[in-house]
């Protein structure tokens, strides 16, 4: 899964980059505003793909005294840091931008140039969201798309997949205020179509900080996983129930697992270790992003007759 979101993110950022340049070059000659704010959702793409490429290494750290569990969780922060950019630079300067164009509008010069542009932009674009659309399928299984991002435990891989559909929407924005300004003479539809554009990118920022909150605070496996643990160790001819089972993402292939269950009372302790070794052992066989399995057995635990009240 991380090979694939690299490769995802790589595709992105080296269109991105193009893209940006060759559209603020056309803003600057054409005097665009919606191409002007298509170059800056460009670029905040571009960063974007650069903090998660950063997030995706450092969460890569070995664990240590201070971090014990590791640093996967990098990889959720810097997703919602790049949520936060796109709403405030992505969305917050385009919508500026398309308001002031609107209540000064300014004529668009050699239009020809934005078309050939965004229409380039469409091309590219349109192929790494193709990319990242075909690597997100291989990922998400027999889930439909939007399940598979509400349970996605990978936000590099999502991030892309929105911020390529907000780009192409973008454009086809861009692409119809400026065609209805030329055409119709209503110079203020430029600036219209980048407000739309600032629109885009900030509901496509909400989305993306809501899904990735969770993960950032901590989210349980997928309900499948933790069915299966919970019949794999029911199972189990020693355990005559379990408590309590926790389980939390440390990581988008780290898994931790807590669980507090109620041995056979006639159990010594040496049975019920060799019992909870075969467990962790089964646990990680069968689903290798848990990484860390903690077993407490209840009836080594002294209980404490609580007396009624009177």
């Amino acid at each position: 899964m991380a090979g694939s979101s690299t490769k995802v993110i790589l595709a992105a950022l080296a269109g991105n980059t193009a893209i940006a340049i060759t559209k603020f070059a056309a803003a600057v000659f054409t005097g665009s505003s919606a191409m002007l704010s298509e170059g800056i959702h460009s670029l905040v793409d571009t960063g974007n793909q650069g903090l998660l490429l950063y997030g995706m290494r450092r969460a890569k750290r070995p664990p240590d005294a201070r971090f014990p569990f590791g640093h996967g969780k990098e990889i959720y922060f810097w997703s919602f840091v790049v949520a936060i950019l796109i709403f405030a630079v992505g969305a917050g300067v385009s919508i500026y931008e398309g308001i002031h164009n609107m209540l000064d509008p300014r004529p668009i010069t050699n239009p020809l140039v934005n078309y050939i542009v965004l229409g380039l932009s469409l091309v590219f674009e349109g192929g790494a969201w193709w990319f990242a659309l075909r690597e997100f399928g291989k990922t998400k299984g027999k889930m439909g798309y939007i399940e598979a991002v509400q349970r996605g435990k990978d936000p590099s891989m999502f991030v892309v997949l929105f911020e390529d559909s907000a780009a192409l929407l973008g454009l086809l924005v861009a692409m119809a205020g400026i065609a209805t300004a030329q055409f119709t003479g209503i110079l203020w539809f430029d600036g219209l179509a980048s407000v739309v554009i600032g629109l885009i990118l900030g509901a496509t920022a909400i989305w993306l900080a809501i899904e990735t909150k969770g993960l950032l605070i901590g989210e349980s496996a997928n309900r499948e996983v933790v069915a299966g643990i919970r019949e794999l160790v029911s199972a189990e001819p020693a355990i005559e129930a379990i408590k309590e089972l926790l389980t939390m993402h440390m990581g988008p292939d780290f898994v931790l697992v807590t669980m507090a269950a109620d041995f056979r009372d006639d159990l010594d302790a040496g049975t019920i270790e060799h019992t909870i070794a075969r467990l962790d052992r089964a646990i990680k066989a069968r689903w290798p992003e848990v990484k860390k399995v903690f077993i407490e057995a209840e009836s080594l635990v002294p209980r404490v007759e609580h007396p009624a009240p009177a």
